[in-house]
């Protein structure tokens, strides 16, 4: 099939490998000429007018501006072409680059070998409101620092004696939030169907929104799951809960869980529909996603599974993080029980015949001493 040719002379229009449509200007024998604007808007016939007629046209588009020697916009570069940025997974690699571009659009022209401790302070305290952008800031500083003195662009570590910054770690949902999220969201509902994956797999955001239909074994009655951020297999029983959830929820897509257009969520989509889903369910903040696979560890270690049973599970890989689930479990279990032997021993001591209140109101007035 013939592709239709433009109408106006001297055009030439190709989509770019972004799905961008590009459009040019171009005289046999003359340079090509980049053409402002989208095709057909005012803009366009603007440039192209300057272009017939001979005019020059005002490139409206930033320059590109190679970065200066010893810049830690150069230094962002060569770490960018190194083999230890190459080698990172794709997602942590768009992680990285995130950062990367805010530090080189903000402090690329600092020059390297002029940082030390007060500057990297000084650069760090834009993010003071921030505790979490603050401290990925320090960590790919120091990864870019790493770079510098593998380089020899520096012979030491201006970072050194910085202190990270600490942020309140996403806690567990409590029963009483679990069951006001699936008040709010019933049953049927796509909000339901992602709360539910998350807390009876117990899987992160990055693992739910990629599992599809056929992850799951009608035959084995468990849903297979390559964790995206450690790359670990591991195969996940199907809760009852959840079995009764994935009934009633809407199979016309490969994946399970599907945006509004019917494509597959990417991970920072699927992070706002959760965001989103909570807020309409009247929760707080501090009740985040991630806090949903905190949960399912908490609810494993109180149904007194093992640490490795809770590792078969989340697909830890470092005992000391299933440990800290069964820690908690276990002074709860074990406190419990103390209080039920110190109860049992002196129950026959002192048993006071009332009903069990607290805050009653004195019989006698008085200042209070």
């Amino acid at each position: 099939m013939l592709r239709r040719r433009p109408s106006l002379p001297f055009i030439e229009r190709w989509r770019d490998r972004h799905g961008r449509m590009r459009c040019y200007f171009r005289r046999r024998g003359s340079p090509r000429v980049v053409l402002q604007g989208d095709y057909g808007s005012d803009e366009f016939h603007a440039s192209y007018a300057a272009a017939l007629h001979g005019g020059e046209i005002e490139d409206s588009r930033p320059k590109i501006v190679r970065p200066g020697n010893g810049t830690l916009a150069a230094l962002i570069a060569s770490y960018m072409q190194d083999a230890a940025f190459k080698g990172l997974r794709d997602t942590t690699k768009a992680g990285y680059m995130s950062r990367l571009e805010t530090i080189r659009r903000e402090h690329g022209a600092r020059s390297v070998a002029g940082l030390n401790q007060e500057r990297i302070e000084t650069l760090l305290e834009a993010y003071d409101n921030r505790p979490a952008s603050k401290l990925d800031t320090l960590k790919k500083l120091r990864i870019l620092i790493k770079h510098a003195m593998k380089k020899k662009w520096i012979s030491g570590d201006p970072s050194t004696g910085i202190k990270r910054t600490k942020i309140g770690e996403i806690r567990a949902w409590t029963d009483d939030e679990v069951r006001q999220f699936e008040t709010r969201w019933l049953i049927g509902s796509k909000q339901r169907t992602a709360f539910a994956l998350m807390l009876y797999t117990g899987q992160r955001r990055s693992d739910v929104h990629r599992m599809t239909w056929q992850d799951i074994s009608q035959r084995t009655g468990r849903i297979k799951v390559v964790q995206q951020k450690t790359g670990t297999k591991i195969q996940v029983p199907l809760h009852r809960n959840l079995i009764a959830v994935l009934e009633q929820a809407r199979h016309n897509h490969v994946s399970i869980l599907v945006t509004e257009w019917g494509k597959p969520f990417t991970v920072d989509g699927f992070s706002g529909f959760m965001r989103d889903a909570i807020k309409a369910a009247g929760l707080r903040l501090e009740c985040q996603p991630h806090g949903l696979r905190r949960t399912a560890g908490r609810r494993l270690a109180e149904a007194g599974c093992t640490t490795k049973q809770i590792m078969a599970i989340l697909g830890h890989k470092s005992i000391v993080e299933a440990e800290r689930y069964t820690r908690e479990a276990d002074q709860i279990r074990l406190a419990t029980d103390a209080m039920s032997l110190l109860e049992a021993q002196t129950e026959n001591e002192i048993c006071p015949n009332r009903p069990f209140q607290f805050g009653q109101a004195a019989k006698t007035s008085g200042e209070a001493m």
